[in-house]
């Protein structure tokens, strides 16, 4: 294989960006068990009592995900994800106001690999705030990473809570409106169909959140974002392989997926687990209106979750040909 390397005179800015993106895949692959590791180490040391009172800590603490989380404004505003976001660049595109009095369910596609513009559009800056004001993000994650110490603090500081039902719904009943709870709907199984030029969008099975907003009558608003699957490429990993068994058993056993991902890498092009510089542009849809109902019937699910996906197919269609997609191609739902 021929390594293409870096050229010497890159601007500085461009190996800062590239710098605070390496950052975000060490935090993202490596610090939960880097952290899990440094507990370990506390209670086999010498100040094994700091690991005790994390303990106490961590039972008084525990159901702080599932409240709302703990945000941090510093942290969300750190100049390093200034600029991650600039390294792709990230963008966060506006179809409609949202109006602050209500509270929103929004359906994040595709995951992607590692769901770079979710994190850099709701959980980083004051982008989506300036666009919607009045509007408190919270993205919803696998309630497994909150069990992690120190781990669990840094991913609640920007702005992530748990993805269990009750988290959903702690963010949801807010009495004044001005939430948003965003899930990723295709969950970690769609991570591995995150391939280039991929559509294939895991959700004709997955009602769970139109069961949630009208329970909570949350508005449901369809995000699209273009250029997530561009970002890595993937062993070939068709439906039937050895390889995509292997990954979908693990993904059942572990709760989360495990693609075989890579792309460049700090001072080449050819190989590494840096994603590639492609623009990621988010779309937020307009809102579908959701009365408030208790209970639910399966057809109401149904013909709402028929609605959704009518609404997040327009989306696609209406913005394809602004990044890229040739006309020929389409959504594919499975």
């Amino acid at each position: 294989m021929k390594v293409e390397f870096a050229p010497i005179n890159v601007p500085l800015k461009r190996r800062i960006q590239t710098v605070a993106v390496l950052q975000w895949i060490f935090s993202f692959l490596l610090l939960a068990e880097f952290c899990c590791g440094f507990f370990v180490i506390l209670i086999l040391g010498n100040f094994w009592f700091l690991a005790v009172l994390y303990l106490l800590w961590l039972y008084l603490d525990w159901e702080t995900p599932c409240t709302g989380g703990r945000r941090s404004q510093w942290v969300r505003s750190w100049t390093v994800w200034k600029y991650f976001r600039e390294y792709f660049p990230i963008h966060l595109i506006k179809t409609s106001d949202l109006n602050p009095n209500h509270n929103y369910l929004l359906g994040f596609h595709p995951h992607g690999v590692l769901v770079a513009g979710a994190f850099g559009n709701f959980c980083t800056g004051s982008n989506f705030k300036n666009l919607f004001p009045g509007l408190t993000p919270y993205l919803h994650i696998m309630p497994i990473w909150f069990g992690c110490p120190f781990f669990r603090e840094y991913i609640m500081s920007a702005g992530m809570v748990s993805a269990s039902k009750e988290s959903v719904s702690y963010v949801l009943n807010n009495e004044g409106g001005g939430h948003a709870s965003v899930i990723v709907i295709g969950g970690a199984e769609e991570s591995l169909n995150a391939h280039p030029g991929s559509l294939t969008l895991n959700i004709l099975k997955r009602k769970g959140f139109i069961k949630m907003a009208l329970k909570h009558g949350a508005h449901l608003v369809p995000v699209f974002s273009f250029g997530e699957n561009e970002l890595f490429k993937q062993v070939a990993n068709p439906k039937g392989s050895w390889l995509r068994n292997v990954q979908e058993k693990l993904q059942k056993i572990m709760g989360f997926a495990l693609p075989l991902f890579h792309a460049r890498g700090v001072f080449q092009y050819s190989f590494g687990l840096i994603p590639y510089r492609q623009p990621i542009h988010t779309v937020v849809g307009s809102p579908i209106p959701v009365k408030r109902n208790l209970n639910p019937t399966t057809e109401e699910i149904e013909q709402l979750h028929a609605l959704y996906l009518q609404k997040l197919r327009k989306l696609f269609e209406e913005h394809k040909r602004n990044y890229g997609i040739p006309e020929h191609k389409s959504l594919i739902f499975e």
